[in-house]
């Protein structure tokens, strides 16, 4: 049965997740308020293993989830059910396209889906903020204005700002942050 549900929840996600990757975080959020199969705190670690990875983190995050709910089968299932949406939609669309690639109603379409894939992204990108600088378990634990704040990490966010903005640094390897902030967190005992 957890097969199923993990095709059926994946395809859907890769039906509607438009603009990449990231798109499908909210709808990771939503299956994880309904299904169960892991925490928001075990999203936002799978965020960072799959952005961390080669691969689309879409398909990572789809893999993960599916590992980690129903082992290998579960990742097969939930990494298939997740690409053919797009396979699918690919195909269908590369042999009408051509033929209406003009038409003032697809172009109009087109437009549009560019700002709806830019919302989702923003609000995966805010929701993944929040989780990594907030600290709301241990706010509502003491009430302490002060202890909303991940200081540590809102530090570090604030440093990789600065550093992927500046020219020389800037042309660095993604992965050479991803290094540098995997150090930072051993160091100066992050998790802990």
């Amino acid at each position: 049965m957890i097969y199923l549900q993990l095709f059926w929840e994946f395809f859907k996600t890769g039906l509607f997740a438009v603009g990449g990757g990231m798109a499908t975080v909210p709808f990771l959020y939503d299956i994880s308020a309904r299904r169960g199969w892991f925490t928001e705190a075990q999203l936002a670690d799978m965020i960072a293993v799959a952005d961390s990875t080669p691969g689309p983190i879409g398909v990572n995050m789809a893999t993960y989830v599916g590992y980690t709910s129903a082992g290998f089968f579960g990742s097969l299932i939930a990494t298939l059910a997740l690409v053919l949406p797009s396979v699918i939609v690919v195909l269908i669309v590369a042999k009408i396209l051509q033929a209406f690639k003009e038409n003032f109603y697809v172009k109009s379409a087109f437009f549009a889906l560019r700002p709806a894939s830019t919302g989702l992204i923003a609000a995966a990108g805010c929701t993944v903020a929040a989780i990594s600088v907030l600290n709301i378990p241990l706010f509502r634990e003491t009430g302490a204005i002060l202890d909303i704040l991940n200081i540590p990490a809102l530090i570090l966010a604030a440093v990789l700002l600065v550093l992927t903005n500046i020219k020389p640094v800037k042309k660095l390897h993604p992965v050479f942050f991803i290094v540098f902030s995997a150090v930072v967190g051993i160091v100066f005992k992050f998790g802990a």
